[in-house]
Formats: structure tokens, sequence, C-alpha cells
């Protein structure tokens, strides 16, 4: 009984995530963690503590 509820539930969930992508302007995932992974080493990079070899 119980693969029958996981199998059923992971149709329904299916079903509904090709239904919501079609019907609704879901963003892009890949394209979003991308964006938000740029941001992060720009900002790494620019507040960085200098390392001692690099300081005048």
């Amino acid at each position: 009984m119980g693969i029958m509820k996981s199998c059923l539930v992971f149709t329904m969930g299916t079903a509904y995530g090709v239904y919501v992508a079609q019907n609704y302007n879901v963003p892009d995932i890949k394209k979003l963690t991308n964006t938000v992974r740029v941001i992060l080493e720009h900002i790494e990079e620019n507040y960085r503590k200098p390392k001692k070899d690099d300081v005048v």
C-alpha cells in the first residue's frame, strides 16, 4: 500500500509541476542561481581581507 501511495503522490506532483510551468511565469532556477553566484563572487572579491603578502 505504501508504494502505491508514493507513486500516486509523485504522479500528482509531476502533473501539478507541469501545469504550473505551462500556465505561470516560473523563473528559470538555473539562471537565477548563476546570477546569485556571480553576485556573491563579486562581493567576495571586493570585500575580502587582503593577504599579508598583498599589503603595501
